[in-house]
């Protein structure tokens, strides 16, 4: 999955030759799990059809205030597209937009979105060698650098002139991977690793039969989606479970058992800066595990069960500099048991939440959790997805490594 996943972004198109080259951007956004609306000055459509461009993006193309072949001349609002977005790519990026931009003239739809956005504009210059080189365009560049918008570098090559220099629009797949490194390098969690467990364990009884609970996952998968997402690399060591999560810096380590998963968790504690354990361990495994498959020869069973290891307890007594997030799921005298876990575990937050609350805990799709810090300071949130939830839970975080 690219960090561009998920996003909105809004795509201004230019009237350069270079805008032959926005259907396969357009396509490489869509292909990166991006939401894709374009806004085109009229020019543009000498070079590329809206047609194509809608068709790709699977959104309306916007080119005027007012779709004048609609008998409803419906507005385009240029306020809500500018909020809509996410990130904001001009390309190509003609001198002319350039300098308009620059300027603050706004005479089409394509200028006036890009004076109301919010987010991150990068804009891909596109022009002949000797434009490219001119004073005004040179000063267009850096008063655009000033407003904090992006240059994405034009690059050497035959351009349509004829020439051979600076000034061709990089490359779609250039655009792309500019953009995403980009956002990395700014990410909160950029450079830092995370080790996060999710789901059950299964202690076996014999080949068929295990010892297991309801957790589905889902609370650990969030956590990692949104590490992964504000830059973190994520080690994801997870019990059974029918999640998934395709993300190229989350690591998943698939485990069945208790045992397994402390293995795994030491294995790579160490290396870590971050270290959130989501996964319901179970307390106890039989202590022997028939080879064949027990047979139903009376009205009862009796299994001798043993405890199985305590990860988190055991990350507590050999943390050195990480940060170490347990959860607490309670059904009586939360706060306290979570604080006694706390302090018994050295742990530097707690994540309770209570069977006791309509909507939180196991195979659901939301939560709701009171936050407790090694401070004692307890933040108590409304029900919320998982997905917020693990946002929330990251906020917090990232406010006290970095305080």
């Amino acid at each position: 999955m690219s960090i561009l996943s998920g996003k909105n972004v809004l795509l201004g198109i230019t009237g350069g030759i270079a805008a032959y080259k926005t259907a396969s951007l357009v396509r490489l956004l869509v292909k990166s799990g991006a939401e894709v609306k374009v806004v085109m000055t009229p020019a543009s459509k000498d070079f590329v059809t809206p047609l194509t461009l809608s068709t790709l993006s699977k959104n309306p193309v916007y080119s005027s205030f007012v779709n004048e072949e609609d008998d409803n001349a419906v507005w385009n609002n240029h306020v809500d597209l500018g909020l809509w977005a996410d990130l904001f790519i001009i390309a190509p990026a003609t001198a002319n937009t350039m300098s308009k931009m620059a300027n603050g003239v706004c005479d089409n739809l394509l200028l006036a979105t890009y004076l109301s956005a919010k987010c991150p504009v990068y804009f891909a210059p596109a022009m002949d060698l000797d434009m490219y080189k001119h004073p005004t365009t040179v000063k267009s560049f850096e008063k655009l650098k000033s407003f904090n918008n992006i240059i994405i570098p034009a690059t050497s090559g035959e351009l349509a002139s004829g020439l051979i220099g600076e000034g061709r629009m990089a490359e779609p797949e250039d655009i792309i991977t500019f953009v995403e490194k980009d956002i990395l390098e700014k990410l909160p969690l950029k450079g830092k690793k995370v080790l996060i467990t999710a789901g059950p364990t299964y202690e076996a009884i014999d080949p068929v039969r295990f010892i297991g609970n309801h957790s589905s996952g889902k609370m650990g998968f969030e956590i990692a989606k949104a590490s992964a997402n504000l830059g973190a690399e994520v080690i994801l060591i997870t019990g059974p479970t029918h999640q998934d999560i395709a993300h190229t810096l989350v690591k998943v380590i698939p485990v069945t058992s208790a045992q397994d998963m402390y293995n795994e968790v030491h294995k790579h504690f160490k290396t870590v800066d971050i270290a959130i354990l989501s996964a319901a361990v179970a307390d106890y495994k039989s202590k022997e595990i028939a080879s064949q498959k027990l047979k139903k020869k009376s009205p009862t069973l009796i299994l001798e069960l043993e405890k199985t290891q305590d990860i988190l307890a055991s990350l507590g007594q050999i943390k050195k500099g990480q940060y170490l997030v347990g959860f607490a799921l309670e059904t009586n005298n939360e706060i306290e048991n979570a604080k006694d876990k706390l302090i018994r575990k050295n742990l530097d937050l707690i994540v309770l939440n209570s069977l006791n609350d309509k909507g939180a805990g196991f195979k659901g799709d939301t939560n709701k959790v009171t936050f407790i810090d090694n401070k004692e300071q307890i933040t108590e949130f409304q029900l919320k997805s998982k997905a917020d939830v693990a946002q929330d839970l990251l906020n917090k975080i990232i406010s006290q490594i970095d305080a």
